[in-house]
């Protein structure tokens, strides 16, 4: 098996994912890719990717190079840094089925192709390393939730939203996992409790491809398209705790004028923090992160601030999972409409294939007729 094609590359996949086109090669440098990333490039259409990186480091098992797989992508592992350094983009090469990698006639790197059975032994190796990750996951975690225990007690640093959530529900979309389907599974639930819409970041988009349109865009901006940023929801540029804010400067070359918000923790903590203390009575969550390995897919080393912010919020929070199997719809004026037409065509169809109920109509219709006309001659004799 030989593979040619013009490479494209980039060091931060979920930008790249966003220029690729189905004929590129994508060149990644992704340790542990993790499923989201994995799944945006499978969205894009390529059918090769090669990873200057180790796809499965085994610190942990990270589905994304499954993802790949499945999605019947091509995937060549742990080549190096030589695509980036010796090659451009829009660069010819050619890979043989040994993983060998040459461009321009000249042999540059190597990797290895990772199959289905490859990558699923990696990834049972990398379970075993999981009590060692768990033990420096939650040391860091109690660490830090003395640190960020400022999200539980000083909700004024938030922005003035004014009463925009006040006894309304909110929707908070996350590019987590799962998320384009549990996002169309709760399509009518948003079209029917109209409820204020919160993409973080990228789950901006996902909201505007559903066909609605967020009233909020929160997060550092690293991952949302310039159409949601300007689609007329307000932006909250979530800041590091010391004030910087490194997507303040994209936004404002926009000509958007957004709030500022700096928080520990993430910008979906943020965004369900938001919702909280201006009055939603209920907060619902697509995609949103909520396990170790959820966070060490995002590089995070711990989840003291979502352990804090969903210990403070409490029995409002609601994943879409839950809404999707609990919401039930009212049937309106249009469904019981269907349901007479449906009513009244089995009823014409009996009718029309029952000589007995045909001879009865037609009786009933001759003995209206005939009362009508006693009527209508009574009437004649008594204008006479």
């Amino acid at each position: 098996m030989e593979i040619q094609g013009k490479i494209k590359r980039g060091k931060r996949t979920k930008e790249l994912a966003k220029r690729l086109k189905p004929a590129d090669i994508a060149v990644i440098d992704h340790e542990d890719i993790d499923s989201v990333a994995a799944q945006m490039l499978v969205e894009a259409g390529v059918k090769t990717v090669i990873n200057a990186a180790k796809s499965i480091s085994g610190k942990y098992p990270n589905l994304g190079p499954r993802v790949l797989i499945d999605g019947g992508i091509t995937l060549v592992d742990n080549c190096g840094q030589a695509l980036f350094e010796d090659a451009a983009d829009g660069d010819e090469i050619v890979i043989d089925g040994d993983g060998n990698i040459a461009c321009g006639g000249k042999d540059m790197c190597a990797g290895a192709i990772l199959t289905r059975n490859s990558a699923d032994a990696m990834l049972e190796d990398a379970k075993k390393n999981l009590d060692n990750e768990l033990d420096k996951f939650v040391r860091n975690t109690v660490e830090y939730v003395s640190k960020e225990r400022s999200i539980l007690l000083d909700p004024a640093n938030l922005p003035d939203v004014g009463k925009v959530f006040r006894d309304k529900p909110a929707l908070i979309v996350v590019r987590g996992e799962g998320y384009k389907k549990d996002l169309s599974a709760v399509r009518t639930y948003i079209k029917d409790e109209k409820p204020i819409l919160i993409g973080v970041d990228g789950g901006a988009d996902a909201i505007l491809e559903e066909g609605f349109k967020p009233h909020f865009v929160i997060g550092d901006m690293d991952s949302v398209s310039d159409k949601a940023l300007l689609c007329g929801a307000k932006v909250i540029v979530h800041a590091y705790v010391n004030g910087k804010a490194p997507g303040l400067p994209r936004v404002k070359e926009l000509g958007i004028d957004p709030m500022v918000c700096a928080i520990p923790g993430t910008s979906e903590d943020l965004a369900m923090l938001l919702a909280y203390e201006k009055g939603a009575k209920l907060i619902v969550t697509v995609g949103s992160h909520s396990n170790m390995i959820d966070f060490l897919d995002k590089g995070r080393k711990g989840m003291s601030s979502t352990f804090l912010t969903r210990l403070k919020i409490g029995n409002k929070l609601v994943d879409a999972k839950g809404v999707r199997h609990l919401y039930r719809v009212a049937p309106g004026s249009k469904h019981l409409a269907s349901i007479v037409l449906a009513a009244l065509v089995v009823l014409f169809t009996v009718i029309a294939l029952s000589p007995n109920m045909r001879d009865s109509i037609q009786n009933v219709m001759f003995d209206m007729k005939s009362k009508f006309w006693k009527v209508w001659l009574n009437l004649r004799m008594w204008e006479k």
